[in-house]
């Protein structure tokens, strides 16, 4: 397994952030060569269960996805999702925190460790760097000034 760490600050209210990082087909339109399908009914929760499928044609790969803890931001209260990853390809898990910074704005802390069939451990730093990166991006798109 593979654990890594994104962290961005943004001037927007938690619950904002929170509301942006929950919209599960968004994400796919964050990541090349990937969308995102939802398999539950809302509302957003406990149980909630997705895929995420890359690439193209034969060279794709389903990630599925259920959120197994879920505490939405209030008040002073940070907001968590925790999901877990049950793939052929991809497995593992992502704890997403989102607290309040002051004057508005918000932190998020996106923590995932993950395994990749057929990636030995030796290849543990790349994919974790790789991971930053890709995660990275998706964040940075996801909380966007709109």
């Amino acid at each position: 397994m593979t654990l890594f760490r994104v962290e961005r600050t943004v001037p927007l209210p938690p619950e904002e952030v929170w509301r942006r990082l929950t919209d599960w087909p968004a994400h796919g339109r964050q990541v090349p060569l990937t969308r995102t399908i939802v398999l539950t009914p809302g509302p957003n929760g406990t149980g909630t269960r997705f895929t995420a499928r890359t690439g193209l044609g034969r060279l794709a790969f389903d990630d599925p996805m259920e959120i197994v803890h879920w505490e939405p931001p209030t008040g002073d209260r940070p907001g968590v999702f925790h999901l877990e990853k049950s793939g052929r390809v991809v497995q593992g898990w992502a704890r997403v925190e989102v607290t309040a910074t002051g004057a508005g704005g918000s932190r998020v802390l996106w923590t995932e460790d993950l395994s990749v069939r057929g990636v030995p451990a030796a290849f543990d730093g790349l994919l974790a760097s790789a991971g930053r990166l890709i995660f990275g991006r998706a964040l940075n798109g996801l909380l966007r000034d709109r």
